[in-house]
């Protein structure tokens, strides 16, 4: 029995929801992810015991770095270091990569046009044995064509999965190339600022001692001192000037790395760098101290192991697309529009013209083909399984080191501090001895170099300790919350 027209439309109405709700929700056929992360600690060995520390996930980089030419340098650093923009453009490239895999879930419309004329010569319309005559002939159509891949077994989906996954870890590999530029500029900032410090201290000194080298050049040339003293006096210059070349050396490297960093000549630099005198304030340059949490953390503080989370994530989704090309393919063709042999009735009645083409295509023999790009896939999540474990095991140690280093740094820097203000009391306590005439010219010398190694050593150790700070502040994640937050709602948007 013949259905009517209107109850044949809606049969075919409802079909077509059915295979769309299908397609929509079909199965996936990518595997679970292993549940196998690595396994850390509870706790670190050295946990600072400070109340007032911050987690870092609660510090902006401009309330870690609170020193306001640092906080410009790092302003420019951002906006200009070309490793930045590189991983920027990365996440633009892989957003549109994944725009264009999304886009294959859903059906493609597109509307063309044509108008055709032909000229056909007589030998060419004859009908039958009947001569004809020649003739031009002409068709005008317009029509709106679709076309989409039913997903019945997940591999459209499981694509754009893999697209976004890909998208997410661009995203965070991009966090993680903004926390290591910080910290790189902060370092060579502070690096800078105690090697200009110590350049400053060796110029001092090889100053001073030059001066008192003159001095008692004459009282040996008078008999009023003796040629040990001369010669005590020639090489507490010729070290210091031996150190004056040293800091230079590494002052000119400093500023190599931060020229290469912002890209930028030295001479725009120099507003951001402190100057001589100012370096010698570098007793006043602190940082916050840092809660490092429970290593548990560090699986969503750490913008590398984020990187790595989505990297299995996308090779698990690839499974299920290497699995999906085993089972048939079945994509539909429709178009629908009006033809006419005269321009001017291309939208009469009866002008009206359909056409609908359903294909399945299923594998049956590539040698081996199929089969390999599975091994593939599934040798690629384990390697990506593998380096999300060793990020997180990285990350830990990285983590370790930094505490034991500033613990160790910060108990060598008082020690050091009680040290230079003892040498300091040696010296003043010496030179008025030697001004009374109680002890001799080389024990003034042997204090004098005493303290100049003190406050050598000071500056180092204030230097260790900053960087032990940002160190710990980079392997935390250095902020990357917040930054995470951000890049959220942009990607939302």
């Amino acid at each position: 029995m013949l259905l009517p027209l209107k109850q044949t439309n809606g049969l075919r109405l409802k079909t077509l929801s059915v295979l769309t709700a299908f397609a929509l929700t079909g199965c996936s056929l990518a595997p679970e992810l292993p549940q196998t992360p690595a396994t850390v600690p509870t706790e670190y060995a050295q946990t600072p015991t400070d109340a007032a520390a911050a987690q870092v996930a609660d510090l902006s980089w401009q309330a870690f770095f609170q020193e306001p030419r640092l906080q410009q340098l790092l302003t420019q650093a951002l906006a200009q270091n070309h490793d930045l923009k590189l991983a920027v453009l990365n996440v633009e490239r892989v957003r549109a990569l994944y725009q264009i895999s999304d886009s294959n879930r859903y059906p493609a419309l597109d509307l063309s046009a044509s108008q055709s004329r032909q000229r056909l010569p007589a030998d060419l319309s004859q009908n039958g044995s009947q001569s004809g005559s020649a003739a031009i002939q002409q068709q005008a159509s317009v029509t709106v064509g679709s076309s989409w891949e039913l997903d019945l077994f997940g591999k459209v989906r499981n694509q754009s999965e893999q697209a976004l996954q890909q998208l997410f870890a661009s995203e965070a590999a991009q966090q993680a190339a903004k926390v290591s530029l910080l910290a790189e500029v902060a370092t060579s900032w502070y690096s800078y600022t105690s090697n200009l410090q110590l350049l400053t201290l060796a110029e001092h000194s090889a100053a001073s001692y030059q001066q008192s080298l003159q001095l008692t050049e004459r009282k040996v040339a008078l008999g009023a001192a003796s040629e040990l003293t001369l010669s005590q006096q020639q090489s507490l210059l010729a070290n210091s000037q031996a150190d004056v070349a040293r800091y230079q050396r590494l002052l000119q490297r400093d500023l190599n790395a931060l020229q290469l960093l912002l890209a930028k000549p030295a001479a725009d630099l120099s507003a951001w760098l402190p100057t001589a005198q100012e370096s010698l304030q570098q007793s006043s340059l602190q940082l916050p101290e840092l809660a490092p949490g429970s290593p548990a953390l560090l699986l969503t503080q750490r913008p590398d192991i984020v990187q790595a989370e989505h990297q299995l994530k996308a090779a698990n989704a690839n499974i299920g697309v290497a699995r999906a090309a085993f089972f048939p393919s079945i994509s539909l063709t429709a178009s629908a529009g009006t033809a006419s042999n005269e321009l001017s009735g291309l939208f009469n009645g009866g002008s009206g013209s359909w056409s609908f083409v359903p294909n399945i295509s299923l594998p049956i023999f590539n040698m081996g083909r199929t089969q390999a790009n599975l091994q593939l896939a599934e040798t690629d999540r384990t390697i990506a399984l593998e380096t999300y474990q060793q990020s997180i095991r990285q990350a830990f140690r990285e983590v370790s080191d930094q505490l034991a280093d500033k613990a160790g740094y910060q108990a060598q820097l008082k020690a050091l501090q009680a040290l230079e203000r003892s040498s300091f009391h040696s010296k003043q306590l010496s030179q008025a001895r030697y001004d009374a005439g109680a002890d001799s010219y080389l024990q003034l010398l042997d204090a004098e170099r005493s303290w100049y190694s003190a406050r050598q050593q000071l500056t180092t150790a204030r230097l260790n300790y900053l960087q032990a700070q940002l160190g710990l502040y980079k392997a935390l994640g250095g902020g990357w919350q917040e930054q995470q937050t951000q890049t959220s709602s942009t990607t939302a948007q």
